[in-house]
């Protein structure tokens, strides 16, 4: 049997992702602009939820930076059929790097960290030294553009290189991945540590955790295979996508979640356990302000729908073999991803249980602009490599299966 020409034009993205995008920009622009109405009425509000939005944005591009990487260490099917959505969400990086400059405003301005106030700083022998060695305002701007030069080259190499393969002639660039995904991954696990100590964990800056860099690792992986989830339930009733996403595609990617909901369970309880059992006042004192004051019913939603349902649920095989239901998953997934975040952010400021408006007018707002650059750069181009030799062989397995 001869194997099909790939034709650029039958690997088009569907209407409904311009449809989508358009959508996305509306619901986005409107509640940002909204939200500016925060900076003037609430600053220093503003600014919290403003952290809160940014973490959730650039963890879902950077989860998706994460996947690719791995998909091209990895090999195999089930990435290489999801890879060009995996890279219209790191594109959106060229939206959500520049975003960062409010949080140096935040921060230069006082309304943000506590370390800012070096007169309260030095009162404490262990604050001098963090406002001196580390936690200050040159330091922390140039460490932020630092994790972020190193996200972009990752982000630029990558879509460049596939960029190349929709191009004649057909070539297979998968060593020259390799070479970059496997520092790259290592990169990347490396500097969102850090990143999470800058920009959350600093929050509080007398209360540390060697694992705290951990959970959002943890999180952003989750997050972008959930950003993916969603992207496949639209895109897999269309076609190309429809015969080429399989069933057993789909039960990996379940799978998959399954793993991240039980590592983020994982490294939660591990940094729970291990402070609280250690029972030093430096230490709990993070805990002790999200276990009271309304708080705790937070972490006890969280327990529940970000682990516990999810994992009951992601059990099924026949739910992981339906995009539509583990799309609803994925939705939950995201949801409380937000939550999470708001639980690490918000107690470091209200004692009880607080939320502002802007607490869902900005991340829904930057997240409408997000998923605007997503849907944008995924029609830009082909849904699959055009050029690569893989490309061939699934559209040689679609058709023999139209045919039988």
């Amino acid at each position: 049997m001869s194997t099909p020409r790939v034709i650029p034009g039958e690997l088009t993205a569907p209407p409904v992702v311009r449809t989508l995008e358009r959508r996305s920009l509306l619901l986005g622009g409107a509640l940002s602009i909204l939200s500016i109405a925060g900076v003037f009425f609430q600053p220093e509000q503003f600014f919290r939820s403003y952290l809160l939005a940014y973490m959730l944005c650039l963890g879902a591009t950077l989860g998706c930076m994460a996947w690719l990487l791995l998909v091209h260490l990895a090999g195999g099917r089930w990435g290489f059929v999801i890879r060009r959505i995996l890279e219209a969400g790191t594109r959106t990086f060229w939206l959500t790097a520049p975003l960062v400059i409010p949080l140096f405003i935040g921060m230069a301005t006082g309304k943000l960290y506590p370390w800012t106030n070096t007169r309260e700083m030095f009162k404490e022998p262990g604050t001098r030294h963090l406002v001196q060695k580390y936690m200050n305002p040159m330091g922390y701007t140039a460490r932020s553009i630092g994790y972020l030069l190193v996200f972009g080259v990752l982000i630029f190499l990558l879509n460049r290189w596939s960029s190349e393969q929709d191009t004649p002639p057909d070539r297979d660039m998968g060593p020259r991945y390799r070479n970059l995904a496997a520092p790259g991954l290592l990169l990347y696990g490396y500097l969102i540590g850090l990143a999470a100590v800058d920009w959350v964990m600093s929050l509080d800056p007398h209360w540390t955790s060697t694992i705290y860099g951990l959970l959002f690792l943890a999180g952003e992986v989750l997050l972008g295979m959930c950003i993916t989830l969603a992207a496949i339930s639209i895109l897999i009733q269309h076609r190309p996508m429809a015969g080429i996403i399989t069933g057993a595609n789909l039960k990996d990617y379940g799978n998959f979640v399954l793993t991240f909901v039980m590592v983020w369970a994982y490294f939660s309880f591990s940094q729970w356990l291990i402070i609280w059992s250690g029972n030093q006042p430096e230490e709990i004192s993070w805990y002790l302000a999200r276990v009271h004051g309304g708080w705790n019913a937070v972490g006890a939603i969280l327990v529940i729908f970000h682990f516990a349902v999810p994992f009951a649920l992601l059990l099924s095989r026949d739910l992981k073999k339906d995009a539509r239901k583990l799309a609803l998953v994925a939705g939950l997934l995201v949801v409380m991803r937000w939550l999470d975040l708001l639980w690490h952010i918000e107690p470091a400021f209200h004692r009880t249980f607080f939320i502002s408006w802007l607490d869902l007018t900005l991340p829904l707002g930057m997240g409408g602009l997000w998923m605007w650059m997503f849907w944008r750069s995924l029609a830009s181009r082909p849904l699959m490599v055009v050029h690569d030799p893989r490309t061939r062989m699934a559209l040689e397995e679609v058709h023999e299966h139209a045919q039988q």
